[in-house]
């Protein structure tokens, strides 16, 4: 294995293996130079490639080594407890009491570890009255009004793929925890649960329209507020090709010279004039109409009048500013987001390809210490791809 880069070089992660935020959070830790080891389960290809489809194409897996243990037998419990001694964090997914069940719960691992960081990565989080039910992305933002508040006026929700739940209120506060307790551990010497619970993260991503709301200048309704396409200088607007333009355009400065590029008069075109919202959201629209993506992409996209062409997942890699910073890099033949956020001296990196299942369950499972490795993978509570 190459040398890992990154400001986490030094720091020993074991990941459980499950699906979305969880993975998520370890890739982030990985890519920053964190050694992660995730522990598959025998016959889990299909969970562990998730939505890639292929091995290689499934990113969230990107940046460290698989190995494969069967954890419902006894002995493969005791292999995670003896990895847990040799880590620094452990992530795991399941629901609450899973762990425990299987032996490898957070006073399980106390015990040979006790400055173990132990994260918990529910939808529901580890207690209250929907703990043990299941769900997913759009359920556990259902209940905390981050789905209510997105969409159209008069129209249903409008679900944000799974970004609002399980990658932004989920996995990247899982990472955030991890490493806070991290820190904390290295003074105190003593571990702790960090339980990650989307609902949690969620309403955290609500806390500005919460405070809006008590303000008073926030609807608790979709489509009539400043952010929610309810104000015609806050939305998207289709071109004469059927392309898109994303109008962001708040600060009065920024509406001038929106306006100046749109062609439209600002003697008629009153930003704070609510009751003349919807004739003005008309004008906007069939000015857009009048041209192509690309012409008017040319027009706003080196202007301050805070507007941007909206491009698919194919275009996205090519815009000119994202290629020049690279955004997105390309592994083995596959386009990917770059790993984030940028450090000036010590940059992370994708570390390697997503490993296929059980890649390296010999090997891994010898250089972290693990005994009788030999035997382990004769009986089948560790298995090599």
């Amino acid at each position: 294995m190459a040398a890992a880069s990154g400001p986490l070089v030094g720091v020993r992660v074991l990941e459980l293996a499950g699906i979305g935020p969880g993975p998520y959070a370890a890739m982030l830790l990985a890519d920053l130079g964190a050694e992660v080891l995730r522990v598959d389960r025998p016959g889990g290809a299909d969970a562990a490639v998730g939505l890639g489809g292929r091995p290689r194409t499934a990113l969230l897996y990107r940046s460290r080594r698989s190995v494969v243990v069967d954890l419902g037998r006894p002995e493969g419990a005791a292999v995670v407890r003896q990895l847990a001694a040799r880590a620094d964090v452990l992530i795991e997914g399941y629901r609450p009491g899973v762990a425990e069940r299987l032996g490898v719960g957070p006073q399980d691992c106390w015990a040979h570890n006790p400055a173990l960081v132990y994260g918990r990565m529910t939808g529901w989080g580890q207690d209250g009255p929907l703990a043990g039910t299941p769900g997913h992305d759009i359920t556990y933002l259902a209940p905390t009004g981050a789905l209510h508040a997105m969409g159209r006026r008069g129209g249903p929700p409008a679900v944000p793929l799974n970004l609002v739940g399980d990658f932004g209120g989920g996995g990247m506060l899982l990472a955030l925890g991890l490493l806070a307790a991290l820190l904390e551990a290295r003074d105190s010497g003593h571990g702790q649960v960090v339980d990650a619970a989307i609902v949690d993260g969620a309403a955290s991503l609500m806390t500005m329209v919460y405070g809006a709301l008590a303000g008073g200048w926030w609807r608790d309704e979709r489509g009539v507020n400043l952010l929610d396409t309810g104000a015609p200088f806050y939305d998207v607007y289709e071109t004469a090709d059927g392309g898109w333009m994303a109008v962001g355009a708040l600060e009065p400065q920024f509406y001038r010279e929106f306006l100046r590029l749109l062609g439209l008069d600002e003697a008629d075109a009153q930003r704070d004039e609510v009751s003349a919202w919807p004739a003005l959201r008309q004008r906007i629209a069939a000015a857009f109409r009048a041209r192509t993506r690309e012409e008017w992409a040319r027009v706003f996209e080196p202007s301050d009048g805070c507007v941007a062409a909206v491009r698919s997942l194919a275009e996205a890699p090519c815009h000119p500013h994202l290629a020049a910073r690279g955004t997105f890099v390309v592994l083995d033949g596959v386009v990917q987001p770059a790993p984030v956020p940028r450090l000036s001296r010590t940059p992370g990196a994708v570390q390697m390809p997503p490993a296929r299942v059980g890649e390296h369950t010999e090997a891994a499972l010898r250089e972290w210490g693990i005994a009788d490795v030999d035997a382990l993978l004769a009986a089948g509570v560790a298995v090599q791809a």
